[in-house]
């Protein structure tokens, strides 16, 4: 299959395919996190909640070619569960990152998460686990204002990416989000319109960006 749709996390568990088992990820969330393993979750490689999962480009899929875009292209097309992909930029990565990052977020609208490691990784997905854990111990079908709050799951995610454009820092990051509302009305916003938020050096990094 090309995800398992119908998949059920038990709460606080992170579900993993079986490929990770054994894995520098997998050694570093053990005892951070129930992690069970299983086959059969066909592109995903960890399902963080019923409806949110991972997938993971690593380096060397990155320098080994086009594999990963076509596996990102069938999982938008045929999956509607909520996907994070995370993507190991290294000095040797680097040079790929700016493709990936115009795939993911602005054709594929996904949220894009950089770390440099697999120990990296495995921080960023025990964070995640306990964003989770938060919004499901809350009721949401009795308050009807959780709902929009827990569909804009990615805001600290992308929160960060916004603050990973050069000379965009904490402050610029929330005025451009509350400004834009997300980020692809961001990378689509003309220097005008980004000066009014930012004034003019920045908007011009951000446009050559």
């Amino acid at each position: 299959p090309v995800t398992a749709e119908s998949i059920v996390v038990p709460y606080g568990h992170v579900i993993g395919n079986e490929k990770w088992r054994g894995s520098e990820i997998a050694q570093r969330l053990q005892g951070k996190i129930r992690l069970i393993f299983e086959d059969g979750l066909g592109l995903v490689d960890f399902h963080l909640s019923n409806r949110t999962c991972i997938l993971y480009i690593s380096e060397a899929d990155l320098v080994a070619g086009d594999e990963f875009k076509r596996r990102l292209v069938r999982f938008r097309n045929a999956s509607s569960l909520r996907g994070i992909v995370i993507v190991e930029r290294t000095q040797i990565s680097d040079q790929y990152f700016l493709a990936v990052q115009k795939l993911v977020v602005l054709e594929l609208g996904m949220v894009l998460l950089p770390v440099a490691n697999q120990g990296e990784a495995s921080q960023l997905i025990t964070q995640l686990v306990s964003f989770y854990v938060r919004e499901q111990s809350k009721d949401h079908n009795s308050n009807p204002f959780l709902r929009k709050q827990c569909s804009q799951l990615a805001e600290p995610s992308v929160f960060r990416t916004v603050q990973q454009i050069p000379g965009v820092g904490k402050t610029k990051a929330l005025l451009l989000l509350q400004h834009f509302g997300s980020i692809h009305r961001l990378c689509n916003a003309s220097v005008k319109e980004l000066e009014l938020v930012v004034g003019q050096t920045v908007a011009q990094q951000i446009y050559a960006f």
